[in-house]
């Protein structure tokens, strides 16, 4: 039974929306005269969809997605519905139910209209690849063609629940360094503007030459002043034309390869890169994905291009005949650990366990990495923040103190 998003007036004038299953839009018409409401506009999700997905092939943004959070749960529902042993059309059902969110409601109820129609769980979500990607389509076919679904959904979830957590975490701890550079710029911009310009008329009166720190003042906040708008929008220029800059392929491979040499970043970006590629081969091969295609799905995970075309590389070496293990000490890129670990795993017929444990190693040191520059950059940033403002306070005091001493003499 296909899907319906719909638009319709209720009993006190006020536009609803929602989506509703029915055999045609005039049965979900019906439905929603039912209901006391008033239908103003119907159409099938699977042509909302389509002609989102047409938008966004013109656009880099658009068309239908979820959020980590949104995916990780439907995923979980998933998983726990399919083990329960009901039908799939049934399951598909029941996770809509169960969503609030108008969104993922269409979503899902678009994957069951399929489902119903005779495609596979898998091809039906290969319809949406902005909602799941190649990784997840993979997991679910595997699972589909084994037999074991479930088993794979409740991996597939928990994949999903730690890479969402990986990210929060991440995120949580890089809210204090950048609230702290707001402040910081903030207090600076507001004494700059207001505090300084009111400072200079009492300072001209003064014959004698002003300290060499309260010119420099001086001239930052008439800077700021007169240009500081032009500022903004340069510097906000020079974003977006760095932006336009990296889509071209080989500057954006120099960059990456840039990022890899930088001391602190170029760690964080190798660990981080590392556990999802380990994770995600680890994750396909114990699904009964065959190697070969799960080192080409890895490769399509991985953010940055120079370990993007490693991974690719790895995969042309395996499926002329290499190991795993062998290609990557070739390819000589990624952390020692991981090549160490697929030896181990090869040798003893257990690859996807150690796949795994490279990849919870990795991001075992990536969370220690971080936190460690986060324990370095918190008293950096004060520090910083106090000499800026100290500097301030001392170019408006030294003149004060002249005049002071002029007018006691």
């Amino acid at each position: 039974m296909p899907a319906y998003s719909y638009q319709a007036l209720d009993a006190r004038g006020k536009k609803v929306k929602g989506v509703l299953e029915g055999d045609s839009e005039r049965q979900v018409r019906t439905q929603l005269r039912g209901r006391d409401l008033k239908p103003l506009d119907v159409k099938t999700v699977r042509s909302k969809v389509a002609q989102a997905s047409a938008n966004s092939a013109s656009f880099s943004f658009g068309g239908p997605r979820m959020n980590s959070r949104d995916l990780s749960l439907f995923t979980r529902q998933l998983a726990s519905l399919v083990q329960s042993g009901l039908p799939l059309d049934e399951v598909l059902a029941a996770a809509a139910k169960q969503t609030r969110k108008p969104a993922v409601k269409s979503i899902v109820l678009q994957v069951r209209s399929r489902v119903v129609e005779g495609l596979s769980l898998a091809q039906a979500m290969a319809e949406l690849p902005r909602v799941f990607n190649n990784l997840y389509r993979a997991m679910i076919r595997a699972g589909e063609s084994s037999g074991y679904l479930g088993p794979v959904l409740e991996q597939l979830a928990e994949y999903t629940e730690r890479s969402q957590e990986t990210a929060h975490k991440l995120k949580s701890a890089m809210i204090y360094p950048i609230v702290m550079l707001l402040v910081t710029v903030g207090i600076v911009w507001l004494m700059m503007v207001a505090v300084v310009p009111e400072l200079v008329g009492i300072f001209e009166n003064n014959k004698r030459e002003l300290p060499f720190v309260t010119q420099v003042l001086i001239g930052l906040s008439n800077a700021i002043s007169n240009y500081g708008l032009l500022m903004l929008f340069a510097f906000v220029g020079l974003i977006f034309l760095a932006v336009w800059a990296f889509r071209e392929e080989s500057r954006r491979k120099k960059w990456h390869a840039t990022q890899l040499r930088l001391p602190i970043i170029g760690g964080f970006i190798l660990q981080s890169e590392t556990a999802r590629y380990a994770s995600t081969l680890g994750l396909l091969s114990q699904s009964g994905v065959p190697l070969l295609e799960a080192l080409r799905i890895a490769a399509q995970v991985l953010n940055n291009r120079v370990l993007r075309d490693a991974s690719s590389r790895i995969a042309v070496m395996v499926q002329e005949g290499s190991s795993l293990n062998k290609a990557l000490d070739q390819v000589d890129v990624f952390p020692p650990l991981l090549t160490q670990m697929a030896a181990s795993g090869e040798a003893n017929g257990k690859l996807p366990e150690q796949l795994n444990y490279a990849a919870r190693n990795q991001e075992r040191e990536l969370q220690f990495s971080v936190n460690a520059a986060l324990s370095l950059l918190e008293p950096a940033m004060i520090l910083t923040m106090a000499a800026i403002i100290g500097f301030i306070v001392m170019a408006i005091l030294l003149p004060i103190f002249q005049m002071n001493n002029i007018a006691n003499l």
